[in-house]
């Protein structure tokens, strides 16, 4: 189905490249999940292969991906290994945003972007266990201190996903003299930081989303680079490698149904459960949630793209990532019910699926938010007329 949504050559060729190591990164997922085993191999080959610096922007000798090229293959990646899909893709979203956005200074740019292309990894590190998700608002408890030329950061930071494979981790710190968050670039060798390995969930089990400690960490003025406007920031059309992951697990579980469906021939029945009506009542239910939620995220990641459009999006990103997610959990879930018991067996994919897809709800933004800023959009909307 993902082939509808396949439009130049060169998402082929990198769709082709992901394929070459499709067999591979299948292989390894089970154990992975099993061992909660961060997937330092599989990023490494998607490093090597240059797809770490896909939403580079060629100006800066990356690859130029745009943010729909980035959901068709992220898609693809996580119907292979979601672990890894997640992993990688919150680098990619990351680098998206800052250049899109111009978010730092060019010379840092310039300096971040050889960085990227020598194959180093960044993500945002911003949750806390007393704050929670920064796009609600809160407080970071982790501070940031001037002392002369140099800032002295201390905190603990949660879910910093891909922790074990990171060269740069962008940490939002509260800075009291200025009343206000600021980002700092850390270097992961930097004197007093450390990772602390508290990942222990039964989703995505080998994501590496481990605490991020600080302890008078010192870094040079130039590492402060940002002082967003609002913490929590605003939704990026970049964030739809989020949803994009999802929808992976939910085609891995939608072909693994229907494979099974068509081989599985018990005693009882004169040819495979396919032909039973309440098995094609799932598989039929299955396609057309698969088929909205695509529609629905490549339709917004299209937009986006498309400068003359892209200042009426709204809510739409919001929205992409509660329908998608909420769809992918529901296929799993009817996948497995065309599976039976056997879905629940430790060997079987649909078990990993079902785990890994629920995470989705717990990625921003949150539901709640998602339907409370559909709410007042329409009040202050009507207030307008």
């Amino acid at each position: 189905m993902i082939s509808l949504f396949v439009k130049t050559e060169r998402q082929k060729i990198w769709l082709q490249r992901l394929q070459d190591i499709e067999t591979k990164f299948k292989n390894q997922s089970a154990e992975i999940d099993e061992l909660a085993i961060f997937p330092k191999e599989n990023i490494q080959d998607l490093v090597d292969m240059g797809y770490s610096s896909i939403t580079l922007p060629e100006a800066y000798g990356g690859k130029g991906l745009s943010i729909y090229d980035m959901v068709l293959l992220q898609e693809t990646l996580a119907s292979y290994d979601a672990t890894t899909a997640l992993s990688i893709g919150w680098n990619l979203g990351v680098i998206g945003e800052l250049f899109e956005k111009k978010l730092w200074p060019d010379e840092k740019l310039e300096f971040f972007a050889e960085e990227i292309l020598n194959g180093a990894l960044v993500n945002r590190s911003v949750s806390e266990a007393q704050t929670g998700s920064p796009s609600r608002g809160g407080r970071p408890g982790t501070h940031a201190v001037k002392k002369g030329d140099y800032w002295v950061i201390s905190g603990r930071k949660t879910f910093t996903t891909a922790s074990p494979a990171l060269t740069y981790f962008l940490t939002s710190a509260w800075i009291e003299e200025k009343q206000k968050v600021g980002f700092f670039l850390l270097h992961k060798d930097l004197e007093g930081l450390t990772i602390d390995e508290t990942w222990d969930v039964i989703s995505m089990r080998g994501s590496g989303s481990h605490d991020l400690v600080l302890d008078h960490v010192k870094v040079d003025e130039s590492k402060l680079v940002e002082l967003p406007d609002t913490p929590g920031g605003q939704l990026s059309g970049w964030n739809l490698h989020i949803p994009a992951v999802y929808l992976g697990i939910a085609q891995a579980a939608r072909d693994y149904a229907v494979h099974f469906a068509n081989h599985h021939a018990p005693n009882s029945l004169n040819g495979p459960i396919s032909q039973l009506p309440n098995v094609q009542q799932h598989l039929g239910e299955i396609d057309l949630e698969l088929i909205k939620a695509r529609h629905l995220i490549y339709s917004v990641a299209a937009i986006y793209n498309d400068e003359s459009r892209k200042g009426l999006l709204t809510n739409e990103l919001g929205v992409v990532k509660h329908t998608v997610t909420n769809s992918a959990i529901m296929i799993v879930d009817k996948a497995m019910r065309v599976v039976g018991a056997k879905s629940l067996q430790r060997s079987n994919p649909l078990q990993r699926y079902y785990r890994d897809v629920r995470a989705g709800l717990h990625n921003p933004p949150m539901d709640d938010m998602t339907i409370k800023k559909l709410a007042l959009t329409a009040i202050e909307q009507d207030k307008d007329v």
